[in-house]
Protein backbone atom coordinates (compact mmCIF):
# COMPACT_ATOMS: atom_id res chain seq x y z
CA UNK A 1 0.00 0.00 0.00
CA UNK A 2 1.35 3.45 -0.95
CA UNK A 3 2.16 6.08 1.67
CA UNK A 4 -0.72 8.23 0.38
CA UNK A 5 -3.21 5.37 0.76
CA UNK A 6 -1.94 4.61 4.27
CA UNK A 7 -2.33 8.26 5.25
CA UNK A 8 -5.81 8.45 3.69
CA UNK A 9 -6.84 5.27 5.53
CA UNK A 10 -5.54 6.70 8.80
CA UNK A 11 -7.42 9.99 8.35
CA UNK A 12 -10.64 8.19 7.37
CA UNK A 13 -10.61 6.35 10.72
CA UNK A 14 -10.68 9.63 12.62
CA UNK A 15 -13.89 11.45 13.50
CA UNK A 16 -15.08 12.64 16.94
CA UNK A 17 -11.46 12.48 18.19
CA UNK A 18 -10.62 15.34 15.85
CA UNK A 19 -13.71 17.26 16.97
CA UNK A 20 -12.42 16.80 20.50
CA UNK A 21 -9.02 18.14 19.42
CA UNK A 22 -10.67 21.02 17.59
CA UNK A 23 -12.52 22.05 20.74
CA UNK A 24 -9.63 21.39 23.12
CA UNK A 25 -6.86 23.11 21.18
CA UNK A 26 -7.73 26.75 21.55
CA UNK A 27 -7.44 29.26 24.38
CA UNK A 28 -5.69 26.69 26.60
CA UNK A 29 -3.00 26.23 23.95
CA UNK A 30 -2.67 29.47 22.00
CA UNK A 31 -3.09 31.84 24.96
CA UNK A 32 -2.42 29.89 28.16
CA UNK A 33 0.34 27.56 26.93
CA UNK A 34 2.10 30.39 25.10
CA UNK A 35 1.93 32.56 28.21
CA UNK A 36 3.15 29.68 30.39
CA UNK A 37 6.22 29.36 28.16
CA UNK A 38 6.73 33.10 27.98
CA UNK A 39 6.49 33.54 31.74
CA UNK A 40 8.27 30.42 33.05
CA UNK A 41 10.22 28.96 30.14
CA UNK A 42 10.09 25.17 29.93
CA UNK A 43 9.14 24.60 33.59
CA UNK A 44 5.42 23.93 33.10
CA UNK A 45 5.87 21.21 30.45
CA UNK A 46 5.68 18.73 33.33
CA UNK A 47 2.36 20.30 34.39
CA UNK A 48 0.94 19.64 30.89
CA UNK A 49 1.99 15.99 31.08
CA UNK A 50 0.63 15.48 34.61
CA UNK A 51 -2.77 17.06 33.93
CA UNK A 52 -3.21 14.95 30.79
CA UNK A 53 -2.48 11.82 32.81
CA UNK A 54 -4.83 12.86 35.65
CA UNK A 55 -7.75 13.73 33.36
CA UNK A 56 -7.29 10.91 30.85
CA UNK A 57 -9.83 8.37 32.24
CA UNK A 58 -12.59 10.95 32.57
CA UNK A 59 -12.20 12.12 28.98
CA UNK A 60 -11.99 8.55 27.69
CA UNK A 61 -15.25 7.60 29.42
CA UNK A 62 -17.28 9.88 27.10
CA UNK A 63 -16.65 8.01 23.82
CA UNK A 64 -16.14 4.68 25.67
CA UNK A 65 -19.68 4.87 27.09
CA UNK A 66 -21.12 5.48 23.62
CA UNK A 67 -19.17 2.58 22.12
CA UNK A 68 -20.32 0.30 24.96
CA UNK A 69 -24.01 1.24 24.97
CA UNK A 70 -24.80 3.10 21.75
CA UNK A 71 -26.02 6.04 23.87
CA UNK A 72 -24.31 9.25 24.96
CA UNK A 73 -22.95 9.42 28.49
CA UNK A 74 -25.83 11.63 29.65
CA UNK A 75 -27.86 8.40 29.68
CA UNK A 76 -25.29 7.14 32.19
CA UNK A 77 -25.90 10.26 34.28
CA UNK A 78 -29.64 9.55 34.08
CA UNK A 79 -29.08 6.08 35.54
CA UNK A 80 -27.55 7.79 38.58
CA UNK A 81 -30.73 9.86 38.90
CA UNK A 82 -32.30 12.94 37.30
CA UNK A 83 -30.29 15.07 39.71
CA UNK A 84 -27.08 14.19 37.82
CA UNK A 85 -28.46 15.40 34.47
CA UNK A 86 -29.90 18.51 36.14
CA UNK A 87 -26.52 19.21 37.74
CA UNK A 88 -24.73 18.93 34.41
CA UNK A 89 -27.37 21.04 32.65
CA UNK A 90 -27.24 23.82 35.26
CA UNK A 91 -23.43 23.87 35.20
CA UNK A 92 -23.53 24.11 31.40
CA UNK A 93 -26.06 26.94 31.27
CA UNK A 94 -24.23 28.82 34.03
CA UNK A 95 -20.91 28.77 32.17
CA UNK A 96 -21.69 28.60 28.45
CA UNK A 97 -21.90 32.35 27.78
CA UNK A 98 -18.60 33.24 29.45
CA UNK A 99 -16.85 30.24 27.88
CA UNK A 100 -18.09 31.06 24.37
CA UNK A 101 -17.28 34.75 24.91
CA UNK A 102 -13.71 33.98 26.04
CA UNK A 103 -13.09 31.83 22.97
CA UNK A 104 -14.75 34.27 20.58
CA UNK A 105 -12.84 37.31 21.85
CA UNK A 106 -9.50 35.56 21.27
CA UNK A 107 -10.56 34.48 17.77
CA UNK A 108 -11.85 37.93 16.82
CA UNK A 109 -8.62 39.44 18.16
CA UNK A 110 -6.60 37.25 15.81
CA UNK A 111 -8.82 38.11 12.85
CA UNK A 112 -8.58 41.81 13.68
CA UNK A 113 -4.79 41.81 13.75
CA UNK A 114 -4.07 39.35 10.92
CA UNK A 115 -6.33 41.19 8.46
CA UNK A 116 -5.47 44.68 9.72
CA UNK A 117 -9.00 45.60 10.80
CA UNK A 118 -8.11 47.60 13.93
CA UNK A 119 -9.38 50.88 12.50
CA UNK A 120 -12.35 49.46 10.60
CA UNK A 121 -14.70 52.28 9.63
CA UNK A 122 -12.99 54.63 12.06
CA UNK A 123 -14.82 52.98 14.96
CA UNK A 124 -13.60 52.52 18.52
CA UNK A 125 -11.54 49.27 18.89
CA UNK A 126 -14.19 47.80 21.19
CA UNK A 127 -16.90 48.38 18.56
CA UNK A 128 -14.65 46.89 15.86
CA UNK A 129 -14.05 43.81 18.02
CA UNK A 130 -17.79 43.45 18.62
CA UNK A 131 -18.56 43.73 14.89
CA UNK A 132 -15.95 41.11 14.00
CA UNK A 133 -17.19 38.80 16.76
CA UNK A 134 -20.75 39.17 15.44
CA UNK A 135 -19.68 38.30 11.90
CA UNK A 136 -17.62 35.37 13.17
CA UNK A 137 -20.55 33.94 15.16
CA UNK A 138 -22.94 34.48 12.24
CA UNK A 139 -20.55 32.68 9.88
CA UNK A 140 -20.17 29.81 12.36
CA UNK A 141 -23.96 29.65 12.77
CA UNK A 142 -24.38 29.35 8.99
CA UNK A 143 -21.84 26.53 8.78
CA UNK A 144 -23.48 24.60 11.61
CA UNK A 145 -27.10 24.86 10.44
CA UNK A 146 -26.14 23.92 6.88
CA UNK A 147 -24.12 20.82 7.71
CA UNK A 148 -24.07 19.91 11.41
CA UNK A 149 -21.89 16.91 12.20
CA UNK A 150 -20.87 15.85 8.66
CA UNK A 151 -19.56 19.31 7.73
CA UNK A 152 -17.91 19.77 11.12
CA UNK A 153 -16.16 16.40 10.78
CA UNK A 154 -14.74 17.27 7.35
CA UNK A 155 -13.64 20.77 8.33
CA UNK A 156 -11.86 19.55 11.44
CA UNK A 157 -9.67 17.09 9.56
CA UNK A 158 -8.32 19.93 7.43
CA UNK A 159 -7.96 22.43 10.28
CA UNK A 160 -6.16 20.07 12.68
CA UNK A 161 -3.78 18.93 9.91
CA UNK A 162 -2.88 22.54 9.04
CA UNK A 163 -2.46 23.40 12.71
CA UNK A 164 -0.16 20.46 13.43
CA UNK A 165 2.08 21.02 10.41
CA UNK A 166 2.46 24.76 10.98
CA UNK A 167 3.05 24.43 14.72
CA UNK A 168 5.71 21.74 14.34
CA UNK A 169 7.40 23.73 11.55
CA UNK A 170 7.51 26.86 13.73
CA UNK A 171 9.01 24.97 16.70
CA UNK A 172 11.66 23.28 14.55
CA UNK A 173 12.71 26.57 12.99
CA UNK A 174 12.88 28.23 16.41
CA UNK A 175 15.09 25.45 17.76
CA UNK A 176 17.56 26.18 14.97
CA UNK A 177 17.21 29.95 15.20
CA UNK A 178 16.58 30.88 18.84
CA UNK A 179 16.38 34.67 19.38
CA UNK A 180 18.44 34.20 22.57
CA UNK A 181 17.02 36.86 24.90
CA UNK A 182 19.08 37.91 27.87
CA UNK A 183 18.12 36.11 31.05
CA UNK A 184 18.02 38.97 33.52
CA UNK A 185 14.24 39.15 33.20
CA UNK A 186 13.56 35.45 33.64
CA UNK A 187 11.11 34.27 36.29
CA UNK A 188 10.94 30.84 37.93
CA UNK A 189 7.67 29.28 39.04
CA UNK A 190 7.14 29.31 42.81
CA UNK A 191 4.44 27.49 44.79
CA UNK A 192 4.81 30.14 47.48
CA UNK A 193 3.74 32.89 45.07
CA UNK A 194 -0.06 33.32 45.05
CA UNK A 195 -0.02 34.95 41.61
CA UNK A 196 1.86 31.95 40.20
CA UNK A 197 -0.65 29.54 41.74
CA UNK A 198 -3.60 31.48 40.31
CA UNK A 199 -1.97 31.36 36.88
CA UNK A 200 -1.42 27.61 37.27
CA UNK A 201 -5.14 27.16 38.05
CA UNK A 202 -6.16 29.10 34.93
CA UNK A 203 -3.58 27.19 32.90
CA UNK A 204 -4.74 23.74 34.06
CA UNK A 205 -8.47 24.58 34.12
CA UNK A 206 -8.67 24.28 30.34
CA UNK A 207 -5.77 21.89 29.87
CA UNK A 208 -6.35 19.97 27.70
CA UNK A 209 -9.96 21.19 27.95
CA UNK A 210 -12.80 21.56 30.49
CA UNK A 211 -14.19 18.15 31.43
CA UNK A 212 -17.52 19.10 29.83
CA UNK A 213 -15.80 18.08 26.62
CA UNK A 214 -16.08 14.40 27.58
CA UNK A 215 -19.87 14.73 27.29
CA UNK A 216 -19.55 16.60 23.99
CA UNK A 217 -17.28 13.88 22.66
CA UNK A 218 -19.83 11.24 23.61
CA UNK A 219 -22.59 13.12 21.79
CA UNK A 220 -20.41 13.60 18.68
CA UNK A 221 -19.68 9.86 18.75
CA UNK A 222 -23.40 9.10 18.82
CA UNK A 223 -23.95 11.53 15.94
CA UNK A 224 -21.26 9.74 13.94
CA UNK A 225 -22.97 6.41 14.63
CA UNK A 226 -26.27 7.84 13.37
CA UNK A 227 -24.54 9.30 10.31
CA UNK A 228 -22.77 6.00 9.52
CA UNK A 229 -25.77 3.84 10.38
CA UNK A 230 -23.76 1.65 12.76
CA UNK A 231 -22.11 1.73 16.21
CA UNK A 232 -18.36 2.23 15.98
CA UNK A 233 -16.42 -0.59 17.66
CA UNK A 234 -14.69 -0.04 20.99
CA UNK A 235 -11.28 -0.56 19.37
CA UNK A 236 -11.89 2.09 16.69
CA UNK A 237 -13.46 4.48 19.22
CA UNK A 238 -10.50 4.32 21.59
CA UNK A 239 -8.02 4.65 18.72
CA UNK A 240 -9.82 7.76 17.49
CA UNK A 241 -9.95 9.24 21.00
CA UNK A 242 -6.31 8.53 21.82
CA UNK A 243 -5.07 10.13 18.60
CA UNK A 244 -7.00 13.29 19.48
CA UNK A 245 -5.97 13.24 23.15
CA UNK A 246 -2.27 12.63 22.56
CA UNK A 247 -2.37 15.16 19.73
CA UNK A 248 -3.71 17.89 22.05
CA UNK A 249 -0.95 17.16 24.58
CA UNK A 250 1.66 17.34 21.83
CA UNK A 251 0.30 20.65 20.53
CA UNK A 252 0.12 22.11 24.05
CA UNK A 253 3.84 21.39 24.45
CA UNK A 254 4.49 22.90 21.00
CA UNK A 255 2.79 26.17 21.95
CA UNK A 256 4.58 26.26 25.29
CA UNK A 257 7.88 25.79 23.44
CA UNK A 258 6.95 28.59 21.05
CA UNK A 259 6.25 30.91 23.98
CA UNK A 260 9.42 29.89 25.80
CA UNK A 261 11.71 30.17 22.78
CA UNK A 262 10.35 33.54 21.64
CA UNK A 263 9.05 35.34 24.75
CA UNK A 264 10.91 34.02 27.78
CA UNK A 265 13.40 36.60 28.96
CA UNK A 266 12.32 39.17 26.38
CA UNK A 267 11.10 41.77 28.92
CA UNK A 268 7.69 41.78 27.17
CA UNK A 269 4.44 41.84 29.16
CA UNK A 270 1.26 40.29 27.85
CA UNK A 271 -1.46 42.63 26.60
CA UNK A 272 -4.96 42.12 28.08
CA UNK A 273 -6.88 42.79 24.84
CA UNK A 274 -7.50 40.11 22.19
CA UNK A 275 -6.22 42.07 19.17
CA UNK A 276 -3.29 43.50 21.13
CA UNK A 277 -2.25 40.05 22.35
CA UNK A 278 -2.51 38.65 18.82
CA UNK A 279 -0.42 41.51 17.45
CA UNK A 280 2.14 41.07 20.19
CA UNK A 281 2.43 37.36 19.52
CA UNK A 282 2.70 37.70 15.74
CA UNK A 283 5.18 40.59 15.88
CA UNK A 284 7.48 38.78 18.26
CA UNK A 285 7.61 35.74 16.00
CA UNK A 286 8.29 37.90 12.97
CA UNK A 287 11.03 39.88 14.72
CA UNK A 288 12.68 36.73 16.03
CA UNK A 289 12.53 34.63 12.87
CA UNK A 290 11.89 36.93 9.96
CA UNK A 291 8.94 37.55 7.61
CA UNK A 292 8.44 33.83 6.86
CA UNK A 293 7.19 33.23 10.41
CA UNK A 294 4.18 35.54 10.17
CA UNK A 295 2.02 33.50 7.74
CA UNK A 296 3.02 30.21 9.42
CA UNK A 297 2.02 31.33 12.91
CA UNK A 298 -1.01 33.24 11.60
CA UNK A 299 -2.40 30.14 9.87
CA UNK A 300 -1.75 27.95 12.93
CA UNK A 301 -3.27 30.43 15.38
CA UNK A 302 -6.33 31.27 13.29
CA UNK A 303 -6.98 27.60 12.48
CA UNK A 304 -6.73 26.79 16.19
CA UNK A 305 -9.17 29.40 17.37
CA UNK A 306 -11.67 29.08 14.54
CA UNK A 307 -11.91 25.32 15.08
CA UNK A 308 -12.47 25.90 18.80
CA UNK A 309 -15.12 28.58 18.21
CA UNK A 310 -16.99 26.36 15.78
CA UNK A 311 -16.90 23.14 17.79
CA UNK A 312 -17.79 24.77 21.13
CA UNK A 313 -20.65 26.70 19.50
CA UNK A 314 -21.95 23.37 18.19
CA UNK A 315 -21.38 21.47 21.44
CA UNK A 316 -23.38 23.63 23.87
CA UNK A 317 -26.76 23.42 22.08
CA UNK A 318 -26.20 19.73 21.32
CA UNK A 319 -25.59 18.83 24.96
CA UNK A 320 -28.40 21.04 26.24
CA UNK A 321 -30.83 19.48 23.72
CA UNK A 322 -29.71 15.98 24.72
CA UNK A 323 -30.12 16.81 28.44
CA UNK A 324 -33.59 18.27 27.96
CA UNK A 325 -34.64 15.26 25.88
CA UNK A 326 -33.74 12.99 28.82
CA UNK A 327 -35.42 15.20 31.42
CA UNK A 328 -38.57 15.91 29.40
CA UNK A 329 -38.97 12.95 27.01
CA UNK A 330 -42.64 13.64 26.27
CA UNK A 331 -42.21 17.33 25.52
CA UNK A 332 -38.88 17.10 23.65
CA UNK A 333 -38.78 14.03 21.44
CA UNK A 334 -35.75 13.03 19.39
CA UNK A 335 -37.47 13.93 16.13
CA UNK A 336 -37.86 17.62 17.12
CA UNK A 337 -34.44 17.79 18.79
CA UNK A 338 -33.28 19.80 15.76
CA UNK A 339 -35.58 22.67 16.70
CA UNK A 340 -34.33 22.65 20.30
CA UNK A 341 -30.75 22.72 18.98
CA UNK A 342 -31.46 25.79 16.83
CA UNK A 343 -33.24 27.61 19.67
CA UNK A 344 -30.31 27.10 22.05
CA UNK A 345 -27.79 27.94 19.34
CA UNK A 346 -29.55 31.28 18.92
CA UNK A 347 -29.67 31.82 22.71
CA UNK A 348 -25.94 31.12 23.07
CA UNK A 349 -25.00 33.50 20.27
CA UNK A 350 -27.25 36.24 21.70
CA UNK A 351 -25.89 35.84 25.26
CA UNK A 352 -22.31 35.75 24.02
CA UNK A 353 -22.75 38.95 22.03
CA UNK A 354 -24.26 40.71 25.05
CA UNK A 355 -21.26 39.76 27.20
CA UNK A 356 -18.84 40.83 24.47
CA UNK A 357 -20.60 44.16 23.98
CA UNK A 358 -20.36 45.11 27.64
CA UNK A 359 -17.12 43.37 28.69
CA UNK A 360 -14.94 43.26 25.54
CA UNK A 361 -12.11 45.34 27.01
CA UNK A 362 -10.18 42.57 28.79
CA UNK A 363 -9.51 39.26 27.11
CA UNK A 364 -7.30 38.24 30.03
CA UNK A 365 -10.01 38.61 32.68
CA UNK A 366 -12.60 36.84 30.53
CA UNK A 367 -10.28 33.89 29.97
CA UNK A 368 -9.30 33.84 33.64
CA UNK A 369 -12.92 33.61 34.85
CA UNK A 370 -13.80 30.85 32.37
CA UNK A 371 -10.72 28.73 33.09
CA UNK A 372 -10.99 29.02 36.88
CA UNK A 373 -14.65 27.91 36.77
CA UNK A 374 -13.57 24.85 34.77
CA UNK A 375 -10.74 24.16 37.24
CA UNK A 376 -13.07 24.19 40.27
CA UNK A 377 -15.84 22.19 38.53
CA UNK A 378 -13.52 19.44 37.20
CA UNK A 379 -13.86 17.00 40.15
CA UNK A 380 -17.67 17.10 39.97
CA UNK A 381 -17.72 16.05 36.32
CA UNK A 382 -14.94 13.52 36.94
CA UNK A 383 -17.05 11.78 39.59
CA UNK A 384 -20.16 11.78 37.36
CA UNK A 385 -18.22 10.22 34.47
CA UNK A 386 -16.65 7.61 36.72
CA UNK A 387 -19.99 6.62 38.28
CA UNK A 388 -21.62 6.40 34.84
CA UNK A 389 -18.87 4.20 33.38
CA UNK A 390 -18.61 1.80 36.32
CA UNK A 391 -22.38 1.33 36.49
CA UNK A 392 -23.56 -2.30 36.42
CA UNK A 393 -25.59 -1.57 33.28
CA UNK A 394 -22.32 -1.38 31.29
CA UNK A 395 -21.48 -4.77 29.70
CA UNK A 396 -18.66 -6.50 31.58
CA UNK A 397 -16.38 -6.65 28.54
CA UNK A 398 -16.57 -2.87 28.11
CA UNK A 399 -16.39 -1.85 31.76
CA UNK A 400 -12.92 -0.60 32.79
CA UNK A 401 -10.86 -2.79 35.11
CA UNK A 402 -9.60 -2.31 38.66
CA UNK A 403 -6.45 -0.52 37.53
CA UNK A 404 -8.55 2.11 35.76
CA UNK A 405 -10.76 2.43 38.85
CA UNK A 406 -7.69 3.12 40.99
CA UNK A 407 -6.48 5.61 38.38
CA UNK A 408 -9.88 7.34 38.57
CA UNK A 409 -9.87 7.65 42.36
CA UNK A 410 -6.34 9.04 42.34
CA UNK A 411 -7.40 11.50 39.63
CA UNK A 412 -10.49 12.60 41.56
CA UNK A 413 -8.39 13.07 44.69
CA UNK A 414 -5.89 15.20 42.77
CA UNK A 415 -8.57 17.33 41.10
CA UNK A 416 -10.52 17.75 44.36
CA UNK A 417 -7.37 18.67 46.27
CA UNK A 418 -6.41 21.27 43.66
CA UNK A 419 -9.91 22.79 43.62
CA UNK A 420 -10.10 23.06 47.42
CA UNK A 421 -6.57 24.49 47.58
CA UNK A 422 -7.48 27.13 45.01
CA UNK A 423 -10.66 28.12 46.86
CA UNK A 424 -8.60 28.55 50.04
CA UNK A 425 -6.04 30.87 48.39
Amino acid sequence: MSLYKLFNHFISRLGPGLLYAGAAVGVSHLVQSTQAGGMFGFELIIAIIIIHVVKYPFFEFGPRYTAATGQNILHGYMKLGKWAVWLYLLMTIATMFIVQAAITVVTSGLITHIFGLEGLGGHDPQIVAFIISSVLLLFSFTLLVSGHYVLLDKLMKVIILVLTITSVAAVIMLLFDNPGHHKSATVFFSFSDTAHLIFLATFLGWMPAPLDLSVWHSIWSKSKNESDGKITSMKETLFDFRVGYIGTAFLAICFLLLGALVMYGSDETFAPGGAAFAGQLMNMYEQALGPWAYPVVAIAALATMFSTTLTVLDAFPRTISASLELLFPQQIKHRNNERTYLIWLFIIITGTLLILFFYMTSMREMVKIATVIAFVAAPILAILNMQAMFNKSIPDEHRPGKLMLLWCWLGVAALLGCSISYLLL
